[in-house]
């Protein structure tokens, strides 16, 4: 059995009920040659809690599923003992060397972990008994996958799996098509090493979105263990409320040196966003909503909404100024929501049905304020004005929620219960 076919499997009770799905195996990796022994899984729960269920406890491994025993397991959070290495996060990928003879080829060369096959010997005990290798991609092809005894294999003890700079290329295909708020749950359940090789592998695009959806003391770990120059170009790829929300945590002097390595048509609306406390309308809004002139037609405007980039609820409103349209804006005239676009002809223009009569919100209106405007007109994106009428920029009751919950509400499970997978 090969563990990256474990990985993601239902993992039953004995009457069919299930538990939740395997996401890693954990082994004993020794520093002689000895085949490893498997101690169990690392199964995620659907609150998202990772615990541990012993080997002892698997019956079978079929397709699609593992069974085990029992229903009765232990919901204690999974955490790794001295010794214990997890297969998926911390030995594939792993450079190796391999001294097979019938495999001249290999002899000299780094390669790498792809898979580690395991068995149930006599004594009911599973083991690492074969370990699966490629070497290097070449003209964007794979090399041929070679399957070895474990006792072939040199550079998977403890220490060597601990030096820096591992490849990461499997766990990277894990998180393709995931969502960045589950990529981030993943990357807090890494072991810390692996957590910074992951996320500097991630495209600087990709990062930003995944950061954002760490809590604020896991980006500021982060961040500050990236090269500072890094740093500044993910925090530029950031959304410029969050970016300023993660500066806002740092000495003000680290913060300045990040904001003058970043791009200065980047920096400065997070500048500005910085100049309001976060608990505020301007401190939670961002300055780059959907705005548009009077002179704007509905098809121009709904193409602006699709934007796949734009979270749901800044789609959901746009607002309407004199030129400029970059904030601050010109005067603000007023706005569309997305059901009164979808109703117009095309070729009307959006000055002709503006909503003039909704309130706006100053940019010193505290969060509580803003949540009650949110309830009051049931709205999801909401208008920041500043005294002289220029629009400043939109508050999404995202950033409402998010200032809304305890600062540790992603780590904490038991908001999820209730939440299908």
């Amino acid at each position: 059995m090969y563990i990256a076919r474990l990985t993601g499997l239902a993992v039953l009770g004995p009457d069919g009920e299930s538990i939740g799905r395997v996401r890693d195996v954990v082994v004993a990796v020794r520093y002689d040659r000895q085949e490893p022994r498997v101690h169990g899984l690392v199964v995620e729960l659907p609150t998202r809690r990772r615990i541990f269920v012993p080997m002892l406890r698997v019956t079978t491994i079929e397709p699609g599923s593992v069974t085990l025993n029992t229903g009765n397991v232990s919901l204690r959070r999974f955490a790794q003992r001295p010794g214990e290495l997890l297969a998926m996060a911390q030995i594939v990928d792993s450079a190796v060397r391999v001294e097979d003879p019938d495999l001249p080829d290999l002899a000299g060369i780094d390669v790498f972990v792809v898979d580690l096959g395991i068995a149930l010997t006599r004594t009911r005990d599973w083991r690492v008994s074969r370990v699966a290798v490629r070497g290097h991609r070449r003209l964007g092809r794979r090399r041929t996958v070679h399957v070895v005894d474990w006792g072939q294999v040199q550079g998977l003890t403890p220490y060597e799996l601990g030096r820096p700079g591992q490849d990461v290329s499997t766990l990277l295909e894990q998180f393709e098509g995931q969502r960045a708020a589950d990529v981030a749950h993943m990357l807090r359940e890494l072991p810390e090493k692996r957590r910074l090789e992951v996320a500097v592998a991630l495209d600087d695009e990709r990062l930003a979105d995944v950061v954002q959806e760490l809590s604020g003391d896991d980006q500021l770990e982060l961040l500050g263990k990236l090269e500072i120059g890094r740093a500044a170009d993910v925090l530029e790829a950031m959304d410029p409320d969050d970016a300023a929300d993660l500066l806002g945590g740092l000495p003000e002097n680290e913060a300045e040196s990040l904001l003058t390595l970043m791009d200065p048509q980047e920096s400065e609306p997070v500048r500005r966003l910085l100049e309001h406390s976060p608990d505020t309308a301007g401190g939670l809004m961002t300055p780059e909503p959907v705005v548009l002139t009077p002179a704007t037609t509905v098809a121009e405007a709904l193409a602006r909404v699709r934007d796949p980039d734009l979270t749901p609820a800044l789609a959901s409103m746009v607002f309407v100024v004199r030129p400029p349209t970059a904030t601050p804006t010109g005067r603000y005239l007023g706005c569309v929501h997305l059901q009164q676009l979808l109703r117009e002809p095309p070729a009307h223009l959006v000055g002709g049905f503006l909503d003039t009569d909704l309130t706006t919100l100053r940019p010193d209106a505290p969060l509580t304020a803003v949540a009650r405007f949110f309830a009051s007109y049931n709205l999801v994106c909401a208008p920041v004005v500043d005294d002289q009428n220029h629009l400043l920029g939109a508050v999404s009751v995202d950033d409402v929620l998010d200032h809304l919950l305890p600062r540790d509400w992603r780590e904490d499970e038991q908001l999820f219960e209730g939440v299908r997978q």
